[in-house]
């Protein structure tokens, strides 16, 4: 008989999951811990292993489909064992599937509830579209906007078929590809614009003359280096960060929507904003005020290198109270970050640049870059996050003063 996989709880309120990529096809035999999918999670992409040995009979979950924890995603005919309960499916809870993949439900029967929402039903109306002859291809059937249009000649349904080109029928251009909006990037769109349309967003952009950090950085550059570590200027704001946040509990923060309340962290876990061939992901750095400058930049290298090859435990990827978001060695002069909803707060560091500067009425060569910090205005005040910045800018500006050689391991 067939063994029914289900979609595990994958932990910390992960609800749902999103099917990225099927690492095995229908026919196929697996042995007992073979991973079989990769699911995306708000939290994490993961790899689910299979827990029989057998062969793949049936896989019910389409990839981009996103469906919730406890889901029938697959059916193993263990080895040995005899047919397939013919309820594998049906125990299988309906999937949102991603535009171009999800198999359309047949047309309702005649005095069969007709599955729209208001808006769907509205635009049927004035489209002059009948909704009970239309095949809906949304979650269990449910009939579409782009069903309507394409009912009403005025394009291809959300599932439809694309030309041979990449570009969708029904009035694409053939010069056009769509590619699926799926995995990391799916809900790094989601979380975008979750955070745009909740957060009231302003950034404030100050300059901060990181010379002495240069300076500092040289001249320990050889002892990073002999206790295997590539110090970096990231290193020192991430250093700087928890003491200033400890003055400005404010920016240390969540938001509870549903509750109206802010949630101040008694504790300092620093995110790392971290591009990767998928998109953005940010691991963080746990107790950072515990950690010297060296474990601090040793820590940073292991999780970007670990973001960058998958490789993220759950545990790295949750807690965040506070974001840092760096654009490397393309800094550019500034940048407006996005909020990583729901915290309070992110720190954009860009270019470092020499650049002239008056210094006690000389103009000088100085090393400069600019801080940009977005804040959520219904919790911090522009006079507050500008405090802030400027008190960080001054920890920066001044390591010698809170670098001591014990502060550097």
């Amino acid at each position: 008989m067939a063994y029914d996989v289900m979609l595990p709880d994958i932990g910390e309120g992960v609800a749902e999951g999103e099917i990225v990529r099927w690492l095995v096809k229908a026919g196929e035999a697996v042995r007992e811990d073979q991973p079989l999918v990769e699911v995306m999670t708000d939290k994490a992409s993961v790899e689910i292993p299979s827990p029989r040995t057998g062969t793949i009979e049936a896989i019910h979950a389409e990839e981009g489909a996103i469906v919730p924890v406890g889901t029938v995603i697959v059916s193993i005919a263990v080895a040995g064992g005899g047919a397939s309960a013919p309820a594998a499916k049906a125990h299988a809870a309906p999937a949102t599937p991603a535009a171009g993949a999800p198999s359309a439900a047949p047309a309702p029967a005649a005095g069969q509830r007709v599955e729209a929402t208001p808006a769907v039903r509205a635009l049927a109306k004035e489209l002059g579209v009948a909704l009970e002859r239309v095949t809906g291809s949304g979650p269990a059937g449910r009939i579409t906007a782009e069903d309507v249009k394409a009912a009403a000649g005025g394009g291809a349904p959300a599932g439809g078929p694309t030309t041979a080109g990449g570009a969708a029928a029904g009035g694409s251009h053939p010069g056009e590809t769509r590619v699926p909006l799926r995995g990391l990037r799916r809900k790094i769109a989601d979380h975008m614009r979750r955070s745009l349309s909740t957060a009231a967003q302003f950034t404030f952009v100050a300059e901060c003359d990181f010379t002495a950090i240069v300076e500092h950085r040289q001249g320990h550059k050889a002892e990073a280096e002999a206790a295997g570590v590539r110090l970096t200027y990231l290193a020192y704001v991430f250093r700087a960060l928890p003491e200033v946040l400890k003055k400005f509990p404010l920016l240390n923060a969540t938001l509870d929507d549903s509750a109206h309340e802010i949630v101040l962290k008694a504790y300092w876990n620093l995110g790392l904003a971290t591009n990767t061939d998928e998109g953005l992901t940010v691991p963080i750095l746990h107790h950072a005020e515990t950690l010297g400058l060296f474990a601090m930049a040793r820590e940073i290298e292991r999780l970007a290198q670990a973001a960058r090859d998958h490789k993220l435990k759950l545990e790295e990827l949750q807690g965040g109270t506070f974001t840092v978001t760096s654009t490397g060695t393309k800094g550019g002069v500034l940048a407006t970050p996005i909020l990583h909803h729901p915290q309070v707060a992110i720190l954009g560091v860009h270019a470092i640049t020499k650049k002239p500067a008056v210094v006690d009425d000389r103009i000088v060569i100085r090393d400069l870059g600019n801080l940009s910090l977005s804040l959520d205005h219904r919790v911090v005040d522009g006079a507050v996050g500008a405090d802030f910045l400027y008190a960080l800018i001054e920890q920066l500006q001044q390591p010698t003063a809170w670098l001591s050689a014990g502060d550097l391991t």
